[in-house]
């Protein structure tokens, strides 16, 4: 073979070969960008009805708009949110996400012994909303506000009660870091859920709890019950009368269950990103801030470092509560 045919086909060659690394590098982007490439199962640890669903499907309706694929909500509860988080924290699929939650990231790895999952299996995409925490008491204790329940409880120390929605539960929580905060001596009365507590609080026979705002919102309105401070940093639009924990004597005092999304770490990171700035803008469109406005919540947003920060400084929060409290799971 002659000298040029030789460097003809080199030429030949190479051309070949960049056109095939050029051809491929589009291909690739593209199968980058092609995430999410069949709809998302974004899992709820929790029975239907709550905060916890109001704020997902707040969430994955706006999603669905933003990502092209239908984000669709499955509810799986049992064990305090346990059950669900050990199945997602196994998921490799690309296309399964969880509902990060105040009990299943800050409580749940200082009360259970035993978890079936470990926390670091998961990689925060991004915070979604906070819902406040309300203190609320029966209408005919003689109290009008905070101050005044501090001062009754002091004088009664072990006399007053107060209801929560089960050991571990973030109204138990709520009540333990007012307790703690403020040297009070109250009985923790748990039940198995946030109904039966309320119909005994309104009923007569407990003096108090700290409840999630769309839980009791109604009843405050209607006078069944008095709100006498939001656990929030600022007064809430829908209680203006009502001052904070803070405003009341104990400055940066905040108590609300929060929520965001969580994928298992096996999720690229590609797709962890795309998902987050997807979170982070759903959560602010008018659609999904009227269905949180009408429950109290408040959109928040942000990046998976700014959630990876935040979950850190609420487990810091709250084990010493917990550790305090002694609480146990049920």
């Amino acid at each position: 073979m002659n000298p040029l045919e030789i460097n003809r086909r080199a030429v030949l060659r190479l051309t070949a070969a960049g056109a095939a690394v050029a051809g491929g590098l589009p291909l690739f982007v593209r199968a980058q960008a092609a995430w999410p490439s069949k709809a998302i199962r974004f899992v709820v640890p929790f029975a239907p009805g709550g905060s916890s669903e109001i704020v997902a499907r707040a969430a994955a309706g706006e999603l669905t708009k933003i990502l092209g694929q239908s984000v669709f909500v499955d509810n799986k509860p049992g064990g305090a949110g346990n059950v669900a988080m050990g199945e997602v924290a196994r998921a490799d699929d690309q296309h399964t996400i969880i509902l990060g939650h105040i009990g299943t990231l800050a409580v749940n790895p200082y009360i259970f012994s035993k978890l079936p999952y470990d926390p670091k299996a998961f990689t925060p995409v991004s915070l979604l909303a906070k819902v406040p925490s309300l203190y609320v008491v029966r209408p005919d204790l003689p109290v009008k506000d905070l101050k005044e329940f501090i001062a009754l409880a002091r004088s009664k120390p072990g006399q007053l009660n107060y209801g929560s929605a089960g050991n571990g539960s973030a109204g138990h929580l709520a009540f333990e870091y007012l307790k703690m905060a403020s040297n009070t001596f109250v009985i923790h009365v748990p039940y198995r859920g946030t109904g039966p507590q309320l119909t005994d609080l309104m009923g007569g026979r407990l003096e108090a709890a700290a409840v999630g705002a769309p839980a009791v919102m109604q009843f405050i309105k209607t006078g069944k019950l008095r709100c006498i401070a939001t656990g929030t940093l600022q007064r809430l639009a829908q209680l203006p009368d009502v001052p904070t924990v803070a405003e009341q004597g104990f400055p940066g005092f905040e108590m609300t269950q929060w929520y965001g999304v969580l994928a298992p770490s096996s999720m690229d990171k590609a797709n962890v990103d795309k998902l987050a700035a997807a979170s982070a803008r759903a959560i602010k469109e008018p659609a999904a801030l009227k269905l949180l406005e009408s429950e109290a919540a408040i959109a928040v947003g942000g990046t998976p470092a700014e959630f990876a920060k935040f979950i850190e400084v609420e487990q810091q929060r709250w084990k010493p509560v917990i550790a305090r409290a002694k609480i146990k799971p049920d």
